[in-house]
């Protein structure tokens, strides 16, 4: 059946209440001074994702609860919840053997709870589903919930005998060999993991049935994994089946030159823009910051409406291809820009620290994942060994830019600065952001959209009330700028910024 492109989903307008409670932490309501008359309420939005990846399902319901919520976070996007092979690499999560929903992040029973406590939360859950294909393993093994399995093979699900993989005939092994080839692309293996025939009816009524599975449980939308490997009618046939409402995105990574482009899966859903991280990091390695925030303009990027963009995600913190943690302050400054410009819907990253690109999290005896534990200093100058937690979302700045965005809603970009490699822009009367790339202080004046009072550095730290009623009014972890006749004088180290906005104010 036809159905409109999914949007944000009824479920969180639902939530209302639940969501202003927790926006009200988020941007400091709570602890900040009344705005004056002609001083805009904040916008409350709650546009960002963050991807807690390889948490596990109670860890999340925590993170939901403690720290998504009240920061501003919309959605959280979960790993694969299906059964998969066993092993201790990251990648066993991206090896379905059957559509059970057990792994090692977790029960069906704990998904189920972890979805209703984010609910509570005023938080989404977008969980990643791996459609095209099964395993990529040659000798036949048993799944972490006990389910047998061959490469060809899955008893009870998929049967080679039944046409339910794709052989492509490409040697020697059906791996795709030339990305500038679509059949190879969607027909032929992926790194040998056994290829479904998502053209064929049978496959799509079982995979339709797993997704409507996952639904049952409260989930608001899927990350379609491998996406660009299925042809966009097959991914299509599949997504038009479920409940209107259903959030899509599509793993589609652009590559130049390939016939396999993001376009084509825009129809039924929205899609990765790859290119705004791999440019992003360019721009910011080069010093042109002002160049990340005219990304997305072109004819080149997805429509904005359309575009989910990141700085990083677990397979580019791996290959390499954008910045991630240990950049440091360069890392910081992407973060900030992606949350300060209006250009799609921005994702931040959370992982774990490695130093093998195929290390999974750290597990018990049994190979459960254990849950995440967020350090108390987590941010760019901590040294992390292998395996702790990096929890990039919780970093100051990541944090607090997130309540920014929440503050500043859709409103447009107005006044703009430029000095060197440092600029500052201001979303409507709600915010303004200043960052400098360079390698000194910057000490400016810079023009601003914000009514003339005290702010508070949300990037400095959360604002924290006097008390209930403390004569003092709110504190700002750092020292708090006053907005005199259109301008804000600043003093900005290098490699970080320094934002304001509505949510914010300082007594003063």
């Amino acid at each position: 059946m036809q159905r409109s492109t999914p949007r944000p989903t009824p479920r969180l307008r639902r939530r209302a209440s639940a969501v202003l409670v927790a926006l009200g932490l988020a941007v400091g309501a709570a602890a900040c001074a009344p705005a004056e008359d002609d001083t805009p309420e904040p916008a409350a939005s709650r546009d960002v994702g963050v991807q807690l990846f390889q948490w596990t399902w109670d860890a999340i319901g925590r993170e939901c609860t403690d720290r998504l919520g009240p920061a501003g976070y919309g959605w959280v996007l979960t790993s694969p919840p299906q059964e998969h092979v066993r092993g201790e690499e990251w990648w066993t999560a991206y090896q379905p053997v059957s559509y059970r929903l057990e792994s090692r992040l977790g029960t069906r029973a704990e998904l189920a709870a972890m979805v209703g406590t984010c609910h509570d939360a005023g938080v989404d859950v977008v969980v990643d589903a791996v459609i095209n294909h099964m395993t990529g393993q040659d000798e036949p093994g048993t799944g972490w919930a006990g389910s047998p399995y061959s490469h060809y093979d899955y008893p009870g699900t998929w049967s080679d005998a039944a046409g339910d993989f794709h052989h492509c005939g490409v040697p020697p092994a059906d791996d795709i060999a030339d990305y500038r080839d679509a059949y190879e692309v969607q027909h032929c293996e992926l790194v040998n993991l056994a290829d479904l025939a998502t053209g064929r009816p049978a496959v799509q009524d079982r995979l339709v049935a797993y997704l409507e599975d996952v639904l049952s449980l409260g989930v608001d939308g899927f990350r379609l994994d491998a996406a660009k490997h299925m042809p966009a009618e097959d991914v299509a046939a599949v997504v038009e089946r479920l409940p209107a409402g259903t959030r899509i995105v599509s793993e589609v990574i652009r590559g130049g030159g390939e016939p396999v482009v993001p376009e084509q899966y825009t129809p039924f859903g929205d899609v990765f823009e790859f290119a705004w991280g791999r440019e992003a990091t360019g721009m910011i390695r080069g010093g042109s910051l002002r160049l990340v925030t005219e990304l997305g303009a072109g004819s080149s990027y997805l429509p904005s409406e359309k575009a989910w963009i990141f700085v990083e995600n677990h397979d580019t913190e791996r290959g390499g291809s954008t910045l991630a943690y240990p950049d440091g302050a360069p890392y910081v400054l992407a973060n900030v820009l992606m949350l300060a410009t209006g250009y799609g819907r921005p994702v931040v990253y959370s992982g774990y620290a490695f130093s093998d690109r195929d290390a999974g999290p750290e597990q018990d005896g049994d190979g459960a994942v254990l849950d995440a534990a967020c350090p108390d200093d987590a941010g760019p100058e901590r040294a992390y060994a292998d395996g702790e937690w990096v929890c990039q979302h919780r970093w100051r700045a990541v944090e607090g830019m997130v309540g920014w965005r929440s503050a500043v809603g859709d409103d447009p970009v107005g006044a703009r600065w430029e000095d060197g490699d440092a600029l500052a822009l201001s979303r409507g009367e709600r915010g303004t952001v200043v960052v400098n790339g360079g390698d000194a202080t910057l000490e400016a004046r810079v023009p601003t959209t914000l009514r003339d009072g005290a702010y508070c550095d949300v990037l400095a730290g959360p604002t924290a009330a006097a008390g209930p009623a403390g004569p003092d009014g709110p504190r700002c972890a750092g020292e708090a700028l006053r907005v005199e006749d259109g301008e804000v004088a600043v003093r900005v180290p290098a490699g970080s910024a320094v934002a304001l906005h509505v949510g914010a104010l300082a007594e003063g």
